[in-house]
């Protein structure tokens, strides 16, 4: 393994750390303080709830069992893993990575240990939502970004003389 990809996947696994840390942190805080179905504007437009959703995505599929739920979101886990691994050289690709893994893992001990994900903040017309939520959007967000930039670099490498690409 390359210094360049060895230093993504240290810094993917910082960022999933932090994710991890700071979604459990505050979901324990909302269990813990916050009542059940109760709700306080906090910011102009924000207000803290708590909301146990059995769904997925900001509540779709509610219905549907947990188990399968768990197999899907694995799936997509190692289809990321997958190619982060070989793309782990790739400049900004460990910060979509560790996002991703980190919100989803951060929901997935949820739907593990209490059968639903704690969501504790809530916009107007926008479902209740969490920091492993957040996460995992910045992370398609960046995941989306790194990608186009890297087309965009690879469209504009030299070609040399017998068609082949200069060095990267």
């Amino acid at each position: 393994m390359s210094g360049a990809a060895a230093r993504s996947w240290r810094l993917a696994g910082v960022v999933l750390l932090a994710v991890l840390a700071v979604d459990q942190l505050t979901k324990v805080l909302v269990r813990r303080g916050v009542e059940q179905g109760s709700s306080d504007p906090i910011f102009p437009l924000l207000k803290l709830v708590h909301v146990e959703n059995r769904g997925v995505a900001f509540g779709a599929f509610a219905g549907g069992g947990q188990t399968v739920v768990i197999i899907v979101i694995a799936i997509a886990l190692g289809g990321l893993l997958a190619y982060f691994a070989t793309h782990a050289h790739q400049p900004g690709v460990w910060l979509p990575t560790g996002l991703l893994v980190g919100g989803a893992v951060g929901n997935i001990i949820d739907r593990v240990a209490l059968g639903a994900v704690t969501d504790f903040l809530k916009l107007p017309s926008w479902p209740a939502f969490n920091v492993a939520d957040m996460a995992i959007t910045c992370g398609v967000i960046a995941l989306i970004a790194v990608v186009e930039m890297s087309d965009r670099r690879r469209d504009e490498e030299p070609i040399e003389a017998d068609g082949a690409a200069g060095p990267v």
